[in-house]
């Protein structure tokens, strides 16, 4: 259970702080193109960590908010900076689990600022029922894990 908490933690706020292709793939109806179908069925703490990709979330998001080439261009930086902090915090084996996950926070919630204040009042409205969407379905996933386990 120590191991599963960590890991569905880190993984819960890897997807929600994605908010590219697992977020806005989920809306289109298909899994994310990176994950086969038998990867989206797992409980997080089995999923594997995917490489993000912040070309393909900053297009996903232009797609689901609308976005003008402006703000594509001010998001992308700020998906491939919050994506290399991600990866080095999980690399880093000399955190904590509480610190790694109160600092993968701070950085998902950093970047979202970040992101929210490019958006105009529409943008924002959508970006954050997608974030709650994806929010529901992880907490669901996560409810459905240990029945299954």
């Amino acid at each position: 259970m120590r191991i599963f908490i960590p890991s569905a933690l880190l993984g819960a706020v890897l997807v929600s702080g994605f908010t590219g292709s697992a977020v806005f793939a989920q809306d289109q109806g298909q899994a994310p193109m990176a994950a086969p179908q038998s990867q989206v069925a797992q409980p997080p703490a089995a999923q594997p960590h995917k490489v993000a990709d912040p070309q393909r979330q900053t297009k996903k998001m232009a797609k689901k908010l609308s976005l003008t080439t402006d703000q594509q261009a001010k998001i992308e930086p700020i998906l491939a900076d919050r994506d290399q902090q991600v990866q080095s915090l999980r690399a880093n084996t000399a955190l904590a689990a509480n610190d790694r996950r109160a600092q993968l926070r701070s950085v998902v919630q950093d970047s979202d600022s970040k992101i929210e204040a490019l958006l105009n009042d529409t943008q924002k409205q959508q970006y954050e029922q997608l974030k709650q969407s994806r929010r529901a379905k992880r907490q669901q996933a996560q409810s459905a894990a240990p029945a299954n386990s």
